[in-house]
């Protein structure tokens, strides 16, 4: 069984991202921001939340499941839903034309709700599952745009702050897109070793 150094860390992760998990001396207060609800967790049960491996966890993940405030199924950025996005988000792109994708973007991910921000280790996370899947279809082929779209939704539909560019370089001439949250960008700002400056930035 793993255990979580930081049950808060561990339950605020889990959580969509409409609710905010916040520390109390008899344990967490959960607010739903969405439908304006409160629901405590005693210092216990946030423990045992924690721990990865216990059949608590999975009672008391169903109880909140049951309440809306976390997502059934796996988290967001598992490679199954990974893969849908970059090909859907690919499609979406060959079919439509960049420029109209990106103004389709506030539909699809909605402006962020959580004040915390993502941890350094989940973006590592999901960079690594939507480079994995790109550069593994034949479909996507490690296209910037698709994985700097993919990252940018479901970063935002996670309920945090991220921030997509499209960049341009002079010499030789090239345009190249990126999704930044956490200091880390997804895919890379400057493949390659090549500096973009950027021209166009949403989410800021």
């Amino acid at each position: 069984m793993t255990q979580d150094p930081d049950p808060l860390a561990a339950m605020t992760r889990t959580l969509s991202p409409y609710c905010r998990v916040t520390g109390l001396p008899g344990g967490a207060l959960i607010a739903d921001w969405k439908r304006t609800r409160f629901l405590g967790m005693a210092t216990a049960d946030v423990e045992r939340f924690a721990d990865e491996g216990s059949g608590e966890r999975a009672r008391l993940l169903k109880g909140l499941v049951r309440a809306g405030c976390a997502p059934p199924g796996r988290p967001a950025d598992a490679d199954a839903d990974v893969g849908r996005w970059l090909r859907g988000g690919h499609l979406l792109i060959r079919t439509l034309g960049f420029g109209r994708v990106l103004r389709l973007l506030p539909l699809v991910a909605p402006q962020y709700a959580r004040t915390d921000t993502p941890s350094p280790a989940d973006v590592a996370r999901l960079k690594r599952a939507v480079q994995t899947v790109s550069r593994g279809s034949w479909f996507v082929n490690g296209d910037c745009k698709t994985e700097a779209v993919t990252a940018f939704v479901l970063l935002r539909r996670r309920g945090f702050e991220a921030a997509l560019h499209v960049g341009v370089r002079k010499h030789p001439f090239a345009l190249h897109a990126w999704t930044s949250a956490a200091g880390l960008s997804i895919p890379d700002a400057d493949p390659r070793g090549h500096a973009f400056a950027p021209v166009l930035t949403i989410g800021c």
